[in-house]
């Protein structure tokens, strides 16, 4: 009963009670807006922590990168999703601005705390398909060579990805896995950026004018005779001035058999063409280099390449300078930030020998982390001209005789009647180099060298007047580039054809008295002669054509066979060879030469062409086509192959 009388009591004051006091009011307001806020911020912090869950899916990206991303001013998409649902969705939008809060905090917290997050994991909103391309790339800037190697072959061989893949990684890499992509063989060309947008030329001057300031702007000290001749009448002859004077006719030697080009057709193309062979004597010398990067020749080159898309001469020209200028290491950032890599790349693809020989020549240069060689003007490597696994073991090196050349000497056998006015026509025409093609197949593991100088029949022809090299001075300027080049650090084996072998006896001479050269000679297994003129030729006799009855050649002149520097040289060379017990073969051609249509001449009769030691072979050719087996299993090669496996056995077994 009590108890029931207590519970009447309460519920009456509670029916007569005034209402609660405004204060009461305002903390339950502040209560259910302190719930609200709670809750709001419980659901943002599992929002977040689900993102960063997420975002830990992802890989490490070093933030150096994404501070140069940040400057890049390429765009790696070039469609937009239409999907307006996935472009304006709360969740898009908030992802996107999450993404982009955190990447800053990387990269501020990288600037304060000097950590670049290379070894933990930072992270970025990718795909689980993008993984493989930022793990590479990552990969690719490792302090471990073999890794960083590593990453660069697996690039090469990857060709699924989508194009902005590739801009990524041609964005984001450095300039040695950029060098790398274009030495590599497999590389998809989508790895290389467009070069950047070419400065215009200034108002009312051409690209024939600008090269010729750029020729002017250069020293005129430390040249040569012919660099100074060159120089000189390109800066102070007009085109018109140049094919009155020479008669609408005049001749260049550049990388193959010297050609004729006529001035009436294209007098501009003429005078650059000047320009560049002074420009390429320039190039070789450091200081000259460094003067036409800063006058910006790296650019002008560059537009002057691709405006003469379909004048090889002028664009083996231009790479014949950008591969003197890579031989100095501090222009390589200039020379691949002017777009020239790219450029190179795309030339490494193509199916002109030559063209890939001075890509190959430059990247080469350019690539410090496989290539300790520098291969200097002339030196053209035939194999191996990409990045390889293969060990290379010996060399073998190819040297050109009288008004020959490093690739076309080498060529395969092409017609019965072969003359020298046939070959200055077909200067363009591309046949097989055997030496790149069936000797790098049967012996992958050897290094082969072809090497390149300008030689005339006549003064009336020389490229420069004033150019009168004899053998001895040829000798000395091949050796130093070829011992650059890395020549006498393996064994080796010379093969040479008509003068070039005169140039290998002096040039083997030449090295047992220098102690910096003694590699060179203890290296050397065997000598292949190919109709070379050990005591004289006919050719000096006759001096070749009606042409040519007036001042012969000094090359010319030294193959007479009563030179007495050609006697001492032979009796040197046999009582040296003796010596060291080289392996020598020689082939000599049994029949007669048409030189021009007027003369037919056996140029080296096989007295002539008999060293005294070894093998000699004589075969039914002439002295052209001694060098040219018709097809792979012709004796011609099959010999010489089985000359280079026996010599070198011992060396390429190990």
């Amino acid at each position: 009963m009590s108890l029931a009388a207590y519970c009447v009591i309460c519920c009456r004051r509670i029916g007569t009670s005034t209402p609660p006091p405004k204060r009461d009011t305002y903390w339950r307001e502040i209560r259910n807006i302190i719930k609200f806020t709670g809750s709001l911020l419980l659901g943002g912090s599992l929002f977040l922590t689900y993102e960063v869950l997420a975002l830990k899916k992802s890989l490490t990206l070093d933030t150096q990168v994404v501070e140069r991303e940040k400057m890049k001013s390429y765009i790696y998409l070039h469609t937009v999703s239409l999907d307006n649902r996935e472009n304006h969705g709360i969740v898009y939008q908030a992802r996107k601005e999450l993404h982009k809060a955190v990447r800053k905090v990387l990269a501020t917290s990288a600037k304060i705390l000097r950590n670049p997050f290379a070894a933990p994991f930072s992270t970025v909103d990718i795909e689980d398909h993008e993984c493989a391309l930022w793990l590479l790339l990552r990969k690719s800037r490792s302090g471990d060579k073999t890794e960083q190697l590593e990453a660069v072959q697996e690039m090469s061989e990857t060709h699924h990805w989508h194009d902005y893949q590739y801009r990524i990684i041609a964005q984001a890499c450095d300039p040695r896995v950029l060098i790398g992509l274009a030495r590599s063989k497999e590389s998809d060309l989508r790895f290389f950026l467009p070069p950047p947008p070419l400065p215009s030329l200034k108002e009312d001057s051409s690209i024939e004018e600008e090269l010729r300031q750029l020729l002017a702007s250069l020293p005129q000290t430390e040249l040569d005779e012919c660099t100074q001749y060159f120089t000189s009448l390109a800066l102070n002859e007009s085109s018109q001035s140049l094919a009155a004077q020479k008669g609408g006719l005049w001749c260049f030697g550049g990388n193959g058999l010297p050609y004729a080009e006529s001035f009436g057709e294209v007098p501009s193309a003429t005078v650059e063409m000047f320009c560049l062979e002074a420009i390429v004597k320039h190039s070789e010398i450091s200081t000259h280099c460094d003067k036409i990067k800063a006058n910006g020749g790296l650019q002008l080159l560059q537009r002057l390449y691709q405006f003469h898309k379909d004048c090889p001469k002028v664009q083996r020209n231009i790479m014949r300078i950008i591969g003197n200028m890579a031989l100095n290491e501090h222009l390589h950032s200039p020379i691949v930030r002017s777009g020239w890599v790219s450029i190179v790349a795309e030339a490494m693809k193509s199916h002109h020998i030559m063209k890939v020989s001075h890509a190959a020549r430059i990247l080469a240069n350019l690539d410090r982390e496989t290539v300790q060689e520098k291969y200097q003007d002339g030196v053209y490597v035939l194999h191996p001209q990409h990045r390889t696994s293969q060990p290379i073991r010996a060399d073998v090196l190819f040297i050109h005789g009288l008004m020959g050349a490093a690739f076309k000497t080498w060529r395969q056998q092409d017609s019965e009647q072969v003359v020298i006015e046939k070959a200055l026509e077909d200067e363009d025409r591309y046949t097989t180099c055997w030496p790149k093609t069936w000797l790098a197949r049967d012996c992958p593991a050897l290094r082969i060298i072809s090497v390149e100088y300008d030689t005339t029949l006549s003064d009336w022809r020389a490229r420069c007047p004033m150019e009168r090299k004899s053998i001895a001075f040829r000798s000395n300027e091949l050796l130093r580039k070829l011992r650059a080049a890395g020549v006498g650090d393996r064994p080796m084996i010379w093969i040479s054809h008509s003068m070039g072998g005169l140039l290998v006896k002096k040039m083997l001479l030449e090295a047992s008295k220098k102690p910096e050269m003694s590699t060179v000679i203890n290296n050397t297994r065997g000598i292949i002669f190919y109709s070379v003129p050990h005591h004289g030729s006919h050719l000096a006799e006759y001096s070749v054509n009606i042409r040519y009855l007036l001042f012969p050649s000094l090359e010319v002149k030294e193959l007479s066979k009563d030179s007495p520097a050609l006697k001492a040289l032979q009796d040197d060379f046999l009582e040296f060879a003796k010596d060291k017990n080289f392996q020598v073969l020689s082939f000599v051609e049994t029949l007669p030469t048409y030189i021009g249509s007027m003369i037919k001449l056996h140029v080296v009769p096989v007295e002539s062409a008999d060293l005294g030691i070894g093998d000699l072979i004589p075969v039914d050719v002439n002295h052209l086509n001694i060098c040219k087996p018709k097809k792979k299993d012709a004796f011609l090669y099959q010999r010489t192959l089985r000359f280079i496996r026996e010599t070198l056995a011992k060396d390429l077994e190990n």
